[in-house]
């Protein structure tokens, strides 16, 4: 059997890097909680509404509105970043009935992360709505991003194979060095 030749053992390292790359970079911020809690009743406003993750966000875009069922914003104010949660101010709710948490955020590794959960509130409130909804752009986006998501796993794959594309041209043996002339 013929030993792995040059090519062969750069398409190899190249493969193996990948292999152990794609996991760590596709660790993305998960949710470890939310205030009120996911499926929760309540008979009153809660002052604040929060998603917990499991690594502190980015500051930078970080967006956290609640949405009754109204289709109206019941939230006031901006989302900001307090430790490993995202925290926007809550007023008076209003109508009974399920409240949605509609969060994104930009994980630590760059990667947007967002989703939903519910609340039920079960005795009517005094409070005046925002905005509607789907007026202000907090509708939930879907999360295709670059390639469906997965453009940093190209990304990655495209600079090894270029990593190793270069490597082995610097590394070649002349022409004239690879096959010994024989004379006659």
């Amino acid at each position: 059997m013929r030993a792995l030749g040059f090519s062969a053992k750069v398409f190899v390292v190249a493969l193996l890097t990948l292999l152990i790359a794609a996991p760590i970079a596709s660790a993305h911020s998960q949710v470890t909680g939310y205030g009120p809690a996911d499926g929760s009743s309540l008979d009153a406003s809660p002052a604040t509404a929060s998603v917990t993750f499991n690594e502190v966000p980015q500051s930078q875009f970080a967006t956290l509105n609640v949405v009754g069922p109204d289709g109206n914003i019941w939230s006031k104010g901006d989302a900001r970043i307090e430790g490993q949660s995202v925290v926007v101010d809550v007023g008076e709710l209003g109508p009974t009935g399920d409240y949605t948490l509609a969060y994104r955020i930009t994980s630590a590794d760059g990667h947007p992360v967002s989703g939903t959960a519910t609340f039920t509130l079960t005795q009517e409130g005094s409070g005046t709505p925002g905005a509607p909804a789907d007026a202000s752009g907090t509708a939930e986006e879907s999360g295709g991003g670059f390639l469906g998501g997965y453009g940093h796993i190209v990304l990655i794959v495209v600079a090894v194979l270029a990593f190793a594309g270069a490597l082995g041209f610097a590394l070649r043996k002349p022409q004239d060095l690879r096959k010994p002339k024989t004379k006659k």
